[in-house]
């Protein structure tokens, strides 16, 4: 949504870039399941943005830690975060 609304450029488009980035980086899918989804709505209940809650919810089910530069989520602290500006 960000490159779709032009805050960022993903050169030489979104799928193109994300299909490079998987390679580079030693990275592994988390399922979105039951759980995940039972607790995306379990957290974080003043906020709206439901892929906020998604990424949170699926940091504590898996027990891992989200990088992000959201600044509300950085706020809230949900979960183990790594601050990424």
């Amino acid at each position: 949504m960000l490159a779709e609304r032009g805050r960022i450029k993903l050169a030489p488009g979104p799928r193109e870039w994300i299909a490079t980035a998987l390679n580079r980086t030693p990275a592994h899918e988390a399922q979105l399941n039951h759980e995940v989804a039972i607790r995306s709505r379990e957290i974080l209940p003043a906020h709206e943005d439901p892929a906020d809650r998604f990424l949170v919810a699926t940091a504590l089910v898996y027990d891992l830690t989200l990088v992000t530069a959201d600044e509300t989520l950085i706020r809230a602290k949900p979960c183990p975060i790594l601050v990424n500006r």
